[in-house]
């Protein structure tokens, strides 16, 4: 009996054993389940932050956000050299001391504008400003480029450089058809430092310019002294009509004023690619006073052959000048009274029409028997000559109150 009730007490314990396992494994088993769950809960909680960052579709703190937008702001400023300038110090630097300003002073004649009502005319002075380029540097001068209206008939001319010292200057050659000349300054006559203080300016090539290219113009703006304009390449060869007459030039919206004529358009690497001139933007915007920023220089290019041939003292041979200024009477009503020609208002001293005692007033009305009934007769026909050859004149002239005619014959200057 003992054996069977101690085999019954074994059996009932290891029945209570087996429960006990079979209750406390399923606690283990649902711990381990949690754990995981909210493991796998923080991983995907981490994977949509991270998603949610990396789009941008939450905000990011204020300090990274403005570190982002400075970057870019850095970025989008850093242009391609060459086609937009904004701080153009360096260059101006550079170029500066190559640039000068040009005082001009002519005799004028009070009645260059057409008959005096007092009976006669009275001379005086006139000062002019202009720029200038130093091109080059021999044994005995400075050359310097410049518009050939800046030196026109100027009886004295004088260079102030870059060190605001001033020096008389003589006139090398011209070419009046393409508005350019040089002069010179003897090295004698300057100053050691005003030697070191100048340089010689590097000339560019205009036929590379592009439209839109960023622009340089320096000049002796109103004669106030050297100045800096900045801009960009509008148009090329832009066909301006001055007296009747189409030159190819460049345009541009940097402002040219009073003074800038003369003076250099430079390129985004500081070389030299056009002259400035005031005469052409003039004619230009004459037609409309609503027209602004609008800038002419002459091509660099087209000229240089011409410019070594002035620096060596020869004058422009090609197309002849009689030397005089003026309008067709047929252009204006008040002058109805006139014979009809080229009515002249002003006369360059030492030129061909100066030397044939030509007068402030005359009218010519036939230029080798041809009819003068638009400028373009006279033009036309001086293209095809060369200075020094001569021609015959018929001029008009006031005498009492009826116009007489005489012939006059005027070597071409």
């Amino acid at each position: 009996m003992e054996k069977e009730k101690k085999k019954k007490e074994e059996k009932e314990e290891k029945e209570v054993q087996i429960e006990r396992v079979y209750v406390e494994v399923p606690k283990k088993e649902n711990k381990a389940g949690k754990f995981f769950k909210f493991l796998i809960f923080l991983i995907i909680i981490g994977l949509i932050g991270y998603a949610l960052i990396k789009y941008d579709m939450i905000n990011l703190p204020s300090s990274k956000k403005k570190s982002a937008e400075l970057n870019y702001t850095e970025t989008t400023t850093k242009v391609k050299e060459g086609i937009y300038l904004t701080d153009v110090s360096e260059i101006v630097d550079n170029v500066m001391p190559s640039i000068v300003a040009i005082t001009s002073k002519t005799l004028i004649s009070s009645g260059q504008y057409g008959p005096s009502i007092f009976g006669g005319s009275q001379e005086y002075t006139a000062e002019g400003a202009g720029s200038g380029i130093i091109i080059s540097k021999t044994d005995s001068d400075i050359l310097i480029l410049t518009n050939y209206h800046v030196i026109e008939g100027a009886e004295e001319l004088s260079v102030t450089f870059y060190d605001e010292q001033s020096y008389d200057a003589k006139v090398v050659g011209v070419s009046e058809k393409k508005d350019i000349a040089v002069i010179k300054v003897a090295l004698n006559d300057i100053k050691p430092s005003t030697i070191e203080s100048i340089a010689i300016a590097t000339i560019g090539d205009s036929n590379k310019l592009k439209v839109g290219n960023g622009i340089i113009a320096i000049g002796n703006a109103l004669g106030y002294g050297q100045s800096v304009t900045t801009g960009v390449v509008s148009a090329l060869n832009r066909e301006v009509t001055m007296d009747n007459t189409k030159t190819k030039m460049i345009q541009i919206d940097a402002a040219i004023n009073g003074g800038n004529s003369g003076g250099a358009l430079l390129n985004a690497q500081g070389e030299v690619v056009g002259i400035n001139s005031v005469k052409y933007s003039a004619a230009a915007t004459s037609t409309s006073a609503s027209i602004e920023g609008m800038g002419f220089a002459i091509p660099i290019s087209d000229v240089k052959d011409l410019i070594n041939q002035l620096m060596n003292g020869e004058d422009d041979l090609s197309g002849g000048s009689i030397g005089v200024e003026g309008f067709m009477t047929t252009d204006f009503e008040n002058t109805s009274n006139l014979p009809k020609g080229f009515y002249i208002q002003k006369i360059t001293k030492g030129s061909g029409a100066d030397k044939a005692e030509l007068e402030i007033g005359n009218i010519i009305t036939e230029i080798d028997g041809k009819k003068v009934e638009e400028f373009s007769v006279i033009s036309e026909y001086l293209d095809g000559k060369n200075k020094g050859e001569e021609i015959e004149l018929t001029i008009a002239y006031p005498s009492g109150r009826e116009y007489k005619e005489k012939t006059v014959k005027v070597k071409l200057s």
